[in-house]
């Protein structure tokens, strides 16, 4: 039964992620406003079916916060201060998402001993992403500075238990992070540097996949 409802709510966000993507390519604002609610609590349904755990729960607890970050991120052009709080909510994601990581069993070395160009890689990133948001970030540029070292942090762990789970389970993990980093990272550009075509389209698609994908590791590595 737990399977069953893992694959509905899993089938269930896959949907209304579609009907959000083509409500922002359609200009349909009321559906906009409509599914994104909707996103994370269909993810964090197909987590709850899984055995209570620690693990679980720090995942809902995440899934919960991105939900609050939705939802500010919806209303940041009727007050400024929704933007910090959405911020807020989803620096509090990454944080947890790391904690879960880094909980996860180390079987194997870290994928950074023999790989250490992956670490350069992703500081390089980071560095290079703030060197061409500084000049535009005026008051948050300590809020902003402060979630680009969180979120390549989050994927930093993704990539160093890659060796102590399942292949698939790690290409899930990796892939999310990832897809995560470049979600926030098109909304930076978009919102500090110049907007740009399918901007909110581009963004949503890779926060949602990368939900997703964090959520399927999630699953696969509860059965292992």
């Amino acid at each position: 039964m737990k399977l069953f409802l893992q694959r509905y709510f899993l089938g269930a966000f896959v949907i209304v992620t579609v009907l959000h993507l083509c409500a922002i390519v359609f200009h349909y604002e009321d559906g906009r406003f409509f599914t994104k609610p909707l996103l994370m609590p269909l993810l964090a349904a197909a987590v709850f079916n899984t055995a209570t755990s620690l693990n679980r729960n720090i995942i809902i607890v995440a899934l919960l916060f991105s939900f609050a970050g939705d939802c500010f991120l919806m209303f940041d052009y009727i007050n400024p201060s929704f933007f910090i709080f959405g911020l807020l909510s989803f620096l509090l994601t990454h944080v947890l998402y790391i904690f879960y990581f880094l909980k996860l069993k180390e079987s194997n070395p870290s994928i950074f001993k023999t790989n250490i160009w992956l670490l350069v890689l992703v500081l390089g990133y980071g560095f290079a992403l703030l060197y061409l948001l500084f000049p535009h970030l005026g008051s948050l540029t300590l809020p902003v500075i402060v979630y680009a070292i969180i979120i390549c942090s989050m994927l930093l762990a993704a990539l160093h238990i890659y060796n102590s789970v399942s292949k698939t389970t790690a290409c899930f993990f990796v892939t999310g992070a990832t897809l995560f980093v470049v979600s926030d990272s098109l909304l930076a550009i978009n919102k500090f540097m110049h907007p740009f075509n399918l901007a909110s389209f581009l963004i949503m698609l890779t926060y949602c996949a990368a939900q997703y994908f964090i959520v399927k590791g999630f699953l696969l590595n509860q059965k292992a």
